[in-house]
């Protein structure tokens, strides 16, 4: 019974990771070139823009003039606003315009509370830590949240994990994976407690798609590797 609940649930994960994945861009069905699976999976320009230009105007803004802080954060949080208005009304997926709309306006009514605009950056430090943490214990155990997206994104569901060569490989993502979260936590979380605002902002963005996108274009190939597009298309001969 506990397996089966547990294979429930992992067909759940790995359907919601896959479709997710393909939306994202990376489709194992398109014969596209790494760079190009990066720059979809990003969002090309828009999603650089909505990804970097609110945070990027909340530093400036605070390392200007940090009071009032309903200043900088207010900018912030209305680009955001603005992306997903367009989204909306553009009729395109408003996903990723909405959650970071979500996030922000989070984190600016959290510094607002508190009143310390360093505060604006905690569901970022607590993002990177579950992230992080729950990437590496899905690892170790043998059930790496990657391999399971990998998995039902190239037609393969659980195969995965009866292949030792492709248990390891994922395994080796998944801790690099959390390995990326995990140094972020590290490197920002001493100056959220120091309160080095513009410095927590300013790496926050150095650490977020400069390093995201190297391991999306890894991932990637790792995947490819240990599914040959040849033996796919077997696949779907037979």
């Amino acid at each position: 019974m506990a397996s089966t609940e547990t294979g429930s649930a992992s067909d759940l994960i790995g359907a919601a990771l896959g479709g997710a994945a393909r939306r994202a861009g990376l489709d194992p069905a398109e014969d596209s070139r790494t760079h190009k699976v990066v720059w979809s999976a990003i969002g090309g320009w828009r999603g650089i823009l909505e990804s970097v230009l609110p945070s990027l105007a909340f530093v400036i803004l605070f390392t200007i003039k940090p009071e009032p802080l309903i200043l900088s954060l207010g900018v912030s949080v209305g680009l955001a606003a603005v992306f997903t208005i367009v989204r909306l009304v553009q009729k395109s997926p408003p996903s990723a315009a909405l959650g970071g709309l979500v996030a922000a306006g989070a984190a600016a009514a959290l510094a607002l509370w508190t009143g310390r605009g360093a505060d604006n950056f905690v569901p970022g430090l607590i993002t990177n830590a579950v992230y992080g943490t729950v990437l590496l214990v899905s690892a170790l155990i043998g059930w790496s949240l990657i391999g399971i997206a990998a998995g039902f994104l190239m037609g393969d569901a659980m195969g995965w994990r009866a292949d030792k060569r492709k248990r390891r490989a994922f395994l080796w993502l998944g801790v690099a994976w959390a390995g990326l979260f995990f140094a972020r936590l590290a490197v920002q979380l001493p100056l959220y407690l120091t309160d080095q605002v513009t410095a927590l902002g300013t790496l926050k963005l150095i650490m977020g798609l400069p390093l995201f996108a190297p391991m999306i274009a890894v991932s990637w190939l790792v995947v490819r590797a240990v599914y040959p597009r040849e033996s796919q298309e077997s696949t779907s001969d037979a």
